[in-house]
């Protein structure tokens, strides 16, 4: 069995009890070294995400390195105003005095990455979790164990032992850190593996942030150009051979834009991967023998006409080529589970209010792609449906926008990161209220409660109809302290 981590939280969590990781300096240092760590060492990562992931090298640059990168970046230059107290205004009622909500670490954050980005998807929340004052375990993928490896030498090389530890290893290193009491969990997975984590940390009633994931639909009309979007949703879907939670899962398209898209497809694939696209260095690889066997069984049993790519080649790094696929049934099995893989299903419907009901009668998706020029088509799906994100014409790019929070709803997901974001979703907000001693406002609601402290309190100070107005705020006041006054000086 594996052995506990105790000791290891123990020592995380001291520099949090003693403070000194309230210190902005402290944080903008752990930033700036896990930017140096980065940045100094992008030979050695780029090369063990191809490794393990089989992705080309340029897109770890694009979809990795860089991207933390600028994350990091966009922490620091917003850092002390993301932190600032928020000052809040006080009710009429409540004055003199301030309010104000302070953003204080949370203490000890454990994050769980997986294996299809496997750099981004733990060093983006590790950088969000310092940046709001945390310490943090990081536990990356297994099924990622040279960036696994990496991480961990890199970590002890460029940050303190006390700030942030790596924990490597299978499923008995992750349930022995999952007994663990920690103040926040982070995972980024699968759904099935989500829930045992949120049943872990309701052990403790530890927060959790689940980043998940689910089929992603994409739904376009006939009003855009279909070569365009084609363009788009191919370089969304075939990025990363298809294994990104928020690439477009299946496209939903009306009957007069269905020949016009799918040959488009088409092309668009040939012009990005050309006519044997396992010859292309832009064409990334399945992760492993299980997800590759996945794969081509679901194209199997799609019971749809497969119009672009088909071919498979375990031996080639678990090559699969893009693959697009017609005449797909609303109810085949490549519409019930996440594919994760090169693999588009093409499903027509009627309308935009049929796509909406598809969509609707599903678990909600981490993303939703709307490729129409209508703007009550646009409305329709702003209106009537829920999604983590949503994005008119484009797939993927939401997710480096700094002000845009990232995260899912229901089965995709819950919670939020990214920019500020981050900090707000890994920081305690504590409510901070600071009022005098005098003047004594409180005098006009201490018992005893005589008729004329009795009805001021019901008209004035807990009304059921409009509350007071600041402008009304001096005259209670005096009015307040001259009957205390009095009814001292009566009982003196």
């Amino acid at each position: 069995m594996t052995a506990g981590y105790g000791e290891t939280v123990a020592l995380l969590r001291h520099p949090v009890t003693a403070g000194v990781t309230r210190d902005l300096t402290w944080r903008r240092a752990q930033l700036r070294a896990l930017r140096a760590l980065v940045v100094e060492h992008e030979d050695e990562l780029t090369r063990a995400v191809v490794a393990d992931v089989g992705k080309p090298a340029l897109e770890v640059r694009l979809t990795e390195l860089s991207f933390v990168v600028q994350e990091i970046d966009t922490l620091l230059a917003n850092l002390a105003r993301w932190t600032a107290p928020r000052r809040v205004p006080l009710p009429a009622t409540h004055l003199p005095g301030s309010a104000a909500v302070h953003l204080v670490p949370k203490g000890v954050v454990l994050i769980i990455g997986p294996w299809n980005y496997p750099v981004q998807l733990v060093l983006a929340p590790l950088a969000g979790a310092l940046a709001a004052g945390n310490t943090v375990v990081v536990k990356p993928s297994e099924h990622a164990p040279t960036v696994a490896a990496l991480l961990a030498e890199l970590v002890g090389r460029h940050l303190p032992a006390d700030a942030v530890q790596v924990v490597t290893g299978g499923v008995p290193e992750t349930t022995a850190l999952l007994r663990e009491r920690w103040d926040h969990i982070f995972f980024t997975g699968s759904s099935a593996v989500g829930r045992v984590v949120m049943r872990a940390a309701a052990e403790h009633l530890t927060p959790v942030t689940l980043e998940l994931g689910g089929k992603s639909p994409t739904f376009v009309d006939g009003t855009v150009d279909p070569d365009l979007a084609a363009r788009r949703i191919a370089w969304g879907k075939f990025t990363n051979a298809g294994q990104s939670c928020v690439a477009p899962d299946y496209v939903m398209v009306t009957p007069d834009a269905r020949e016009g898209l799918v040959a488009a497809l088409d092309a668009a694939i040939g012009d990005f991967f050309g006519d044997d696209p396992s010859a292309s260095a832009d064409l990334g690889r399945i992760v492993n023998d299980h997800h590759h066997a996945r794969l081509v069984e679901l194209v199997g049993a799609s019971g749809g006409v497969v119009t672009t790519g088909g071919g498979h080649d375990v031996d080639d790094g678990h090559y699969l080529a893009p693959t697009v696929l017609t005449g797909v049934a609303h109810d085949s099995p490549v519409m019930a589970e996440e594919i994760f893989g090169p693999v588009l299903p093409v499903v027509e419907v009627a309308d935009a209010r049929a796509a909406v009901d598809l969509v609707n009668a599903r678990p909600r998706p981490l993303a939703l792609y709307v490729f129409s020029d209508d703007a009550a088509t646009r409305r329709l799906f702003e209106e009537r449906t829920t999604s983590g994100g949503l994005a008119h014409g484009v797939p993927l790019i939401h997710l480096a926008v700094p002000g845009l929070p990232f995260g899912g709803v229901g089965e995709s997901g819950m919670g939020r990161y990214l920019g500020r974001a981050s900090i707000d979703e890994l920081s305690h907000h504590r409510s901070v209220l600071s009022k005098p001693l005098r003047p004594d406002t409180l005098a006009a609601i201490y018992p005893p409660h005589p008729t004329w402290k009795a009805s001021m309190i019901r008209g004035v100070m807990a009304p059921l109809g409009r509350g007071l107005r600041a402008s009304e705020v001096p005259a209670l006041v005096a009015r307040s302290i001259r009957g205390v006054s009095s009814r001292l000086r009566g009982v003196g």
